[in-house]
């Protein structure tokens, strides 16, 4: 469908995100016969890792493979998909008619009775030269997608904040080679002896550089020239939501703590339904969650397509009692 016709056609729902939430959320509204579009501007927080791991039935896949089958799903029942700038949706306003207007960074528009926001968020990593070009790949956060990978291999945490001693106990999990950098944070003294008893090494001195040898990562520079080997590097990003359209609609973004540290933003919704504060908006997935994981997200995109067609069910049905009502009035 041309992007002239989708502008002149009402959609029942626009999923504005094409990640593992959305797609989800697409293929559980599609196949309830919602006439559904994906906007998708087609940068997936997981592109740079090689592979994505703990979902079921695709462990082990590409980040890009699981995207790729989830959208030709989603086609088979007649959802569309727009990616590019025309699928890049930067705004969105409330409709004359009651439904949305999302605008797009081609400078087209598409309208919608209901909105689903599963936009996601940016890593935000730690300043440390090098650490951008290997994130996803032997620079790490999360054990549970990569801890496997790693195991028994020395692993070094980068200290930015108190949660880097939580970092150090869990990855203890999968190597007993962890050591805690005290880059811009160093441990208390009852955190060093709960380190102590766990095996867990601390090396002082803030962080340098990267040190790689052939493609992967060997180790961490330190100040004053020391350096600690290792073949991942723990860090503890940011997660900054991608609230840019949510935003647009008025929608209140709040602060994620951890630790009493703010570690991001999340859009508020619903945990149960994904229902934001706007009527006709929902929301999921890191959107609204930083923490979860791959299989969450799309669980809670298939949560929030459900409670959107059971809004839509109940606007229909109140229009044809109505119109029933008033049928028999005439009568």
């Amino acid at each position: 469908m041309s992007t002239t016709a989708e502008a002149e056609r009402t959609f029942d729902v626009v999923v504005v995100g094409g990640g593992a939430a959305g797609l989800a959320g697409a293929l559980t509204l599609a196949r309830a016969r919602r006439s559904v579009l994906v906007l998708d501007s087609g940068s997936p927080r997981n592109a740079p890792a090689a592979h994505l791991h703990g979902y079921l039935g695709r462990d082990g896949a590409s980040p890009a493979e699981l995207l790729a089958v989830g959208r030709a799903e989603v086609a088979a029942y007649g959802g569309g998909i727009r990616s590019g700038a025309a699928g890049t949706a930067v705004a969105a306003d409330r409709a004359a008619d009651g439904g949305f207007l999302v605008r797009c960074g081609d400078g087209s528009a598409v309208r919608a009775g209901r909105l689903l926001l599963a936009t996601g968020l940016v890593d935000e990593l730690p300043e440390l030269p090098g650490l951008r070009e290997r994130w996803g790949r032997d620079v790490l956060h999360c054990p549970y997608c990569h801890g496997w990978e790693v195991r028994d291999r020395p692993v070094a945490v980068l200290a930015t904040g108190p949660h880097a001693v939580h970092q150090a106990q869990t990855w203890r999990n999968w190597t007993g080679r962890v050591t805690l950098l005290a880059h811009t944070w160093r441990p208390a003294a009852e955190d060093r002896e709960l380190l102590a008893a766990l095996g867990v090494a601390v090396a002082e001195g803030e962080a340098t550089g990267l040190t790689v040898d052939g493609d992967e990562l060997a180790g961490v520079t330190l100040a004053g020239g020391g350096s600690v080997a290792c073949r991942a590097l723990v860090v503890a990003p940011r997660f900054t939501a991608r609230a840019g359209v949510a935003a647009a609609l008025g929608l209140p973004v709040a602060a994620v703590e951890r630790d009493g540290v703010v570690v991001g933003s999340c859009l508020e919704a619903d945990p149960a339904t994904g229902a934001t504060a706007l009527r006709g908006v929902w929301a999921a997935g890191n959107l609204t969650s930083p923490l979860d994981q791959l299989a969450e997200a799309a669980a809670a995109g298939v949560r929030a397509a459900v409670a959107v067609n059971a809004d839509l069910i109940e606007e229909e049905t109140r229009l044809a009692l109505e119109a029933y009502r008033s049928s028999r009035g005439r009568a």
